[in-house]
């Protein structure tokens, strides 16, 4: 199923996107079944509300509870267009008396607090809540994906090779007893004995030869950073839909992080969020992130080399044997790292009235406390910033495409999407892609959920058939 109204160019060439299909329907409706199971709420109108919370969790503005109760209310209120307007209104009628208040002002929202869905926290996601209604935007997205009958199920780790098969083989003495397939050995019992000229009968006599067990197929393990940009322009609007491109961003990412946690718990997927400087997000923040504000403080600007470091960092910790970063972006690389004062006196005496910017303590401390990032200083305090329209600065660019050569010397692999409307910015990302031997997609940002998804899945793929093993 090809991506509406999305554009697919490559450094390398041109790129098509092949789907994975994960039939997972099912399993989310047993899931959605249990979880309701006493909750107190009509099954139809818990639906409504997690649907609800899954487009406010995602705001560049986290709601607060007080608005999310008013944002609950407006769900459940909205009714099936092919109802007679006799039976909307005796429907509201039912909806105004369920959520009358019963003294602390936020019915609903308390109702999902019992429930273990929220909590009275600024980040009112429970542990529960996030992957639920996580779970919920990513089954949107795969229904979207859908183009045929296979499914993915959740795995087991066995023997030789972590994946296993629905194919066998004839065991060997030594194979691990619970890669076993019962029922091939149990008819290749009843078969040798049918050749034997004897009739079968139970108890079954088996013999060692009459055993087969399941083919494995060896998961390579790979560790993968998304860096997501965080600069003041990721606030502004797709244009193909009512989210922002930051909002569009995270709901990606939180699908992204369930399908790995779910299907794929041996890989590692980490997320970096960054501007002038570039921060460690853990997985449960992700609805929570929002752009830097423009201001004195100029972590608003765009740089690559900072995600590209720690980045690195991450992922030289970790032991997996392929190592991957996608950069997330709408825009071009406007700082970057100055090492020292040699390379400072160098633009300046180039360009007198160049900017350098080292964030301060009371900066840092604020960012933490208000978008709970670390920001990291370790790879670079000063930080030389240049923003030129539609165009990057040359000697920024030169030190970014320098650290992506870096990481790509690590056996880094480094992807880019471009979520911009900006055709300048493609050729950039292009001549940084060709030096690392990377992708570059260009897509609509309405996309970008089904893009990362497939990428993703896409690139699974590929190193799995690698290390198949035979």
């Amino acid at each position: 199923m090809p991506l509406p109204s999305s554009i697919d160019r490559s450094a390398s060439g041109s790129k098509k996107f092949v789907y994975f299909v994960i039939d997972d329907d099912k399993a989310s409706s047993q899931q959605e079944q249990q979880q309701n199971e006493g909750s107190g709420l009509p099954r139809e109108d818990l639906d409504k509300l997690l649907k609800a919370i899954s487009r406010e969790a995602v705001r560049e503005k986290t709601p607060t509870l007080q608005e999310l109760e008013q944002s609950l209310q407006n769900a459940l209120m909205q009714e099936p267009k092919e109802q007679q307007p006799g039976q909307q209104e005796q429907q509201k009628s039912v909806q105004a008396e369920k959520q009358m208040d019963d003294g602390n002002g936020m019915p609903l929202v308390r109702q999902l607090m019992e429930k273990g869905y929220l909590k009275e926290s600024p980040k009112w996601l429970s542990s529960k809540g996030f992957v639920t209604v996580g779970g919920k935007i990513l089954s949107d997205v795969m229904r979207a994906l859908k183009a045929g009958e296979f499914g993915m199920h959740e795995t087991h780790d066995y023997g030789q090779g972590s994946i296993v098969l629905d194919t066998s083989k004839k065991y060997e003495p030594g194979d691990d007893l619970r890669l076993l397939n019962v029922p091939k050995s149990l008819l290749n019992s009843i078969q040798r004995t049918f050749k034997d000229g004897k009739n079968a009968s139970l108890p079954l006599q088996i013999n060692v030869e009459d055993f087969e067990e399941y083919e494995t197929m060896q998961d390579v393990r790979v560790a993968m950073v998304y860096c997501i940009d965080l600069s003041s322009t990721m606030r502004y609007s797709t244009m193909y839909g009512d989210m922002s491109r930051i909002e569009a961003a995270k709901r990606a990412l939180w699908s992204l992080y369930l399908l790995n946690h779910k299907f794929f718990p041996s890989d590692s997927v980490y997320i970096v969020g960054f501007g002038a400087l570039a921060s460690k997000v853990l997985p449960q923040d992700i609805p929570y992130l929002k752009t830097f504000e423009p201001g004195s403080d100029f972590l608003h600007y765009t740089n690559y080399q900072a995600a590209f470091r720690l980045a690195s960092k991450i992922l030289q910790k970790d032991g997996a044997e392929n190592k991957r970063i996608v950069l997330v972006t709408d825009g071009h690389p406007s700082a970057c790292f100055i090492d020292d004062k040699e390379e400072q006196d160098k633009i300046l005496s180039q360009r007198p009235y160049s900017h350098f910017y080292t964030p301060e303590k009371d900066t840092l401390d604020l960012v933490k406390a208000n978008q709970s990032m670390n920001l990291d200083v370790a790879s670079g305090e000063l930080v030389y910033l240049c923003y030129r329209y539609r165009q990057v600065d040359q000697y920024i660019g030169e030190r970014t495409i320098v650290e992506a050569k870096k990481c790509h010397s690590m056996k880094i692999d480094i992807d880019t999407i471009m979520i911009s409307e900006e055709d300048s910015l493609l050729g950039y990302v292009n001549e940084m892609e060709k030096y690392v031997k990377g992708r570059s997609y260009y897509i609509n940002p309405v996309d970008i959920d089904k893009v990362l998804l497939t990428d993703y899945l896409n690139n699974k793929k590929q190193q799995t058939i690698r290390g198949r093993s035979y």
